[in-house]
């Protein structure tokens, strides 16, 4: 059963993420990653709100295996983003592969607490 709810919650989490990050970079004119970045805080606010609940409410395990594991899982992407920090300092752009680099490892872990912090407002 938990196979299957990881599966599941993939399915919805991968073309997720690759309609946000498309929409999101569609948007931006400039090399910054801005769609990886989106996808990756989304999935960091909503795991830890989910993990959040669980503490607080008691959300039981199999929404966690759906939601967290198999979309959260799906939806964020350390590869992609290990890629385009790559190929941004392949071209040079140092500044921007700093900026991904620290704004992501900084703004996901302040996503996530702040994602925990709410779902902690509903006890």
């Amino acid at each position: 059963m938990t196979l299957l709810l990881v599966f599941l919650g993939g399915a919805v989490g991968a073309p997720a993420r690759y309609l946000i990050d498309r929409f999101v970079q569609r948007h931006h004119d400039n090399v910054f990653p801005w769609g990886t970045l989106t996808v990756n805080l989304a999935g960091s606010l909503i795991l830890g709100f989910l993990l959040g609940a669980q503490s607080a409410l008691g959300l039981p395990d199999e929404v966690i295996m759906l939601a967290g594991t198999g979309f959260c899982g799906a939806l964020t992407t350390f590869s992609t983003f290990s890629f385009e920090t790559v190929r941004l300092l392949e071209e040079g752009s140092t500044r921007e592969a700093g900026l991904n680099i620290i704004g992501s490892l900084i703004l996901g872990v302040l996503a996530a607490t702040a994602g925990h912090a709410v779902a902690g407002l509903f006890t």
